[in-house]
C-alpha cells in the first residue's frame, strides 16, 4: 500500500473520536475528540505529535460541518495528511443479523446498517452520518470506506447464549436474539491480554469488562467470545451511565399498563434517564459520583449497585470458562481510571480467588497499562483501549485484498 495512512471515524450521539493511523507501523499520528456535539459549546480538541490543540464552537454545527473542519484545518494544514490518507474505517455499534464481519461500505452495506439500527438507534443513524460525511469530504475514497461492527466480534457465540426464551419464530422471522456491543474494544484488549500474559490467543481464557457510559462484559474461551452481557440492542447488561440494563420486563408493563405512560416514554426513561443518572439523581459521570461517594449516600448507591451488577456478570461467566481463568480485563474509560470501582468489583470475587494489590491499582489509570493483581491472585489486568487500531487494520486489510 503506497499510502499508509487511515482516518478513522467513530460517531457517537454526543462526541466524535477521529485519528489517523500509520497502518505500517500501528503508530497513531493523529487524534481527535469532538465533544458536546449538539450542545450550546462545541469542544474540538486533537493531539499531533505530542502536541495539543484546541478549538471551541459556540454554537451547534452540524457533523458534516465538524468533519468539514477536522479535513480542512487539521488534515490540510498539519503535516498535509489528507492527500496521504489510503481508506476510512468507520466504527458502526449493530450489524443485525446480516453483518457479521467487517465491509466495505456500499449502497447495500448501508441499507443493512440502516435496518439494523432499531437495535442501536442511539447509534446507528449516527454511525451513518458519519459516513455520509465522510464521502462528502474524501470524494476520491468513495469505495474505500469500511464498516467495522461492534456485534461482529460476539458472532461466535453459540445459541445456548443468544437466544431468548420466547417463541423460537421471533428469532427465525425477525432476528430476535444476542447480539452484544463493544466487540472492538473487547477484542483489542483480549490481543492485548494475550501478548501481556505470553498466552496464544486460542489458548486464552479471559473475562473482559468494558466500562464507560456504556458498558459491557465479555466471555472469551479459547480466544473466541462465548457469551457477552449486552443484548439485542445495547441497553441490556450492566448497569450503564444512562442506560438501566437487566430488569424485569414487567415493569415496563406495569408502566404501561398502571401507570399509564406511553412506549416512547418509557424507552426514553430506560435509554436515557435511568442507570448511574436516575440512582444517583446526581450525574450519570462516575467522577463526579466518586468525588461524592463518601458523603452522599445516593452517590454511594449507585455505586454499590454498579459493581454488584458487574461482580455477577463476571463470576456467571466464569463458568463458562471450562475450570481456568486466565485474567480478568478491566478497559474503558470507568475500568481503566476508577480505582474505585476496580476495588469494590473485585472485593466480591474471593471465590474466584481474585485479588487487589492496593498500590498497583492505584497506580494503574490515565493510560497505563498493569497487572493490579496480588501474588496469589488470578492475574487481573487494566489494558487501556484503542479501538481506531482495531477499526484501522480492518480497513487496511479489506482494501489490501
Amino acid at each position: 500500500m503506497c499510502n499508509p495512512l487511515v482516518f478513522t471515524l467513530n460517531c457517537g450521539s454526543s462526541s466524535i473520536k477521529f485519528a489517523v493511523i500509520n497502518s505500517v507501523k500501528n503508530k497513531i499520528v493523529l487524534s481527535g475528540l469532538v465533544d458536546f456535539l449538539g450542545f450550546s459549546e462545541i469542544s474540538i480538541s486533537w493531539v499531533i505529535e505530542s502536541e495539543k490543540y484546541n478549538k471551541k464552537f459556540k454554537k451547534s454545527i452540524s457533523y458534516l460541518d465538524i468533519i468539514r473542519f477536522i479535513v480542512c484545518n487539521i488534515l490540510k494544514q498539519d503535516l498535509k495528511m489528507y492527500d496521504y490518507i489510503s481508506c476510512i474505517g468507520h466504527r458502526v455499534v449493530h450489524g443485525g443479523s446480516n453483518l457479521k464481519k467487517s465491509e466495505i461500505i456500499t449502497e447495500k452495506i448501508i441499507r443493512h446498517i440502516r435496518n439494523a439500527s432499531f437495535f442501536a438507534p442511539l447509534h446507528n443513524p449516527i454511525n451513518l452520518l458519519g459516513i455520509q460525511a465522510a464521502s462528502v469530504c474524501f470524494p476520491h475514497l468513495k469505495k474505500k470506506n469500511i464498516a467495522v461492527f461492534d456485534t461482529a466480534f460476539h458472532s461466535t457465540i453459540p445459541k445456548t447464549s443468544y437466544l431468548y426464551a420466547i417463541p423460537y419464530a421471533f428469532y427465525k422471522k425477525y432476528g430476535i436474539r444476542r447480539y452484544g456491543a463493544h466487540g472492538i474494544s473487547h477484542s483489542y484488549v483480549m490481543h492485548g491480554a494475550s501478548e501481556f500474559l505470553k498466552i496464544p490467543v486460542p489458548k486464552l481464557n479471559i473475562i473482559t469488562c468494558h466500562l464507560g457510559n456504556g458498558a459491557s462484559v465479555a466471555a472469551i474461551r479459547n480466544g473466541i467470545c462465548v457469551d457477552t452481557s449486552m443484548g439485542l440492542t445495547p441497553l441490556e447488561g450492566l448497569v450503564m451511565g444512562t442506560r438501566s440494563g437487566d430488569i424485569d420486563p414487567a415493569i415496563i408493563f406495569f408502566m404501561y399498563n398502571k401507570l399509564k405512560m406511553n412506549m416512547k416514554d418509557i424507552e426514553n426513561i430506560l435509554i436515557k434517564k435511568s442507570g448511574l443518572l436516575g440512582l444517583s439523581e446526581l450525574s450519570s459521570d462516575l467522577r463526579d459520583l466518586e468525588d461524592k461517594y463518601s458523603c452522599n449516600s445516593k452517590a454511594k448507591l449507585s455505586i454499590d449497585v454498579f459493581c454488584h451488577r458487574l461482580s455477577k456478570y463476571i463470576s456467571s461467566y466464569s463458568s463458562l470458562m471450562e475450570g481456568r481463568l486466565d485474567a480478568l480485563i478491566f478497559t474503558g474509560g470507568i475500568g481503566e481510571n476508577s480505582c474505585l470501582i476496580r476495588t469494590i468489583t473485585v472485593s466480591y470475587l474471593s471465590l474466584l480467588n481474585c485479588k487487589i494489590n492496593k498500590e498497583s491499582n492505584m497506580l494503574i489509570k490515565f493510560g497505563k497499562k498493569g497487572l493490579i493483581s496480588a501474588k496469589d491472585s488470578v492475574s487481573i489486568l487494566v489494558i487501556p483501549t484503542n479501538e481506531e487500531l482495531v477499526i484501522a487494520k480492518e480497513a487496511v486489510s479489506l482494501i489490501s485484498n
